[in-house]
């Protein structure tokens, strides 16, 4: 494994856990709090993102117009079953989700589920080093490599995964940041 895509791979796990942080409400409206939000559409679980437009009109306001009309208690159905914490009000033809202000303990709560998915970016991080290193070790057994290098190589993939780990713990202080923020 070369270093360039363990790098790659790294960098793909910091992304992915700010796609996660994305996710998490901050009080303000944002379309991406519904990234995580399936619908049972004919049988198959379907983004809503592919079934509806959905917008933020205002901070306090998302609103959501289905493309197939039929579709407008599924994902109504959906939003009430999500764990986004939203009640959804379905007003005929679009759905309506207020976002109230967050109190302190709901706001304790979402900084500890960024926590959470954190460290699911850093158990991600050092599954890429352990299986970068594992094959560094297998060169050097293999001897296609020399013991010198295999060394200088283990020491190179550890300094990526402190800065790709540093990066991660960046981005959650940014977003424990928000949530706090009233």
């Amino acid at each position: 494994m070369k270093l360039a895509d363990v790098e790659s791979h790294m960098q793909k796990a910091v992304e992915a856990t700010k796609r996660s942080f994305n996710t998490i409400r901050t009080g303000r409206a944002n379309a991406s709090l519904l990234d995580r939000v399936m619908v049972e559409y004919y049988g198959t679980p379907t983004s809503l993102k592919s079934l509806a437009s959905i917008n933020t009109p205002d901070a306090s306001t998302i609103t959501i117009q289905p493309f197939d009309r039929s579709s407008l208690n599924l994902i109504e159905k959906a939003i009430s079953l999500s764990d986004i914490g939203l009640t959804p009000s379905n007003d005929g033809s679009s759905i309506r989700l207020n976002i109230p202000q967050l109190t302190s303990d709901r706001r304790k709560e979402l900084v500890k589920l960024a926590a959470k998915f954190a460290e699911e970016g850093r158990v991600s991080i050092r599954n890429i080093r352990r299986d970068a290193v594992d094959s560094v070790r297998r060169q050097d057994k293999n001897h296609e490599i020399s013991e010198d290098e295999a060394k200088d190589t283990q020491d190179k993939i550890q300094k990526l995964t402190s800065k790709y780990i540093a990066k991660i713990d960046e981005v959650l202080a940014e977003k424990e940041k928000d949530i706090t923020t009233v």
